[in-house]
């Protein structure tokens, strides 16, 4: 049982290498974003079966729900509220190990136990964020900050 552990956690990387390869043969010919958001949040679903993965798009001074995998979502948030707010104001990848312990979490979902949340960053600004939540603790580490930003980064183009 330990050895399953340690090969699927080594297997993170790997499968995650792969994912950005398929990611960026998908979308290098496709120029509509939300096109690229819907493909890029079904094939993070389709390789890690999260509960949800999606993107809120900034629109006004709102995040607006995007193209999603997973049960119903929040359809705004204001900046700086919930993780996604402030991935967005600050700027940076929020890594939430419990949800339950996020100053002013917002719920969409109950039964979100982790999440993390990648800001799509165009000329400076934040123009998306990328949301994944695992119904498990602690579910996101740096492997998954650093593959997720990498595919994020793919959208400031």
């Amino acid at each position: 049982m330990a050895e399953e552990l340690h090969i699927a956690k080594g297997d993170k990387n790997e499968k995650y290498s792969l994912l950005y390869k398929q990611i960026e043969a998908v979308i290098e010919s496709e120029n509509d974003l939300i096109a690229n958001m819907a493909n890029i949040s079904s094939m993070i679903q389709s390789t890690f079966n999260f509960l949800w993965t999606g993107f809120y798009r900034v629109i006004d001074e709102e995040l607006v729900l995007g193209p999603f995998q997973g049960p119903l979502a929040c359809s705004r948030i204001k900046y700086g509220r919930g993780v996604c707010g402030t991935a967005w104001k600050e700027k940076r990848t929020q890594v939430v190990p419990d949800v339950d312990k996020f100053p002013g979490h917002i719920a969409c979902s109950s039964s979100s136990r982790s999440e993390i949340v990648v800001p799509v960053i165009k000329e400076g600004n934040v123009t998306a964020v990328l949301d994944i939540d695992s119904e498990c603790l602690e579910t996101f580490d740096n492997t998954d900050r650093y593959w997720l930003e990498k595919i994020a980064g793919i959208l400031d183009k």
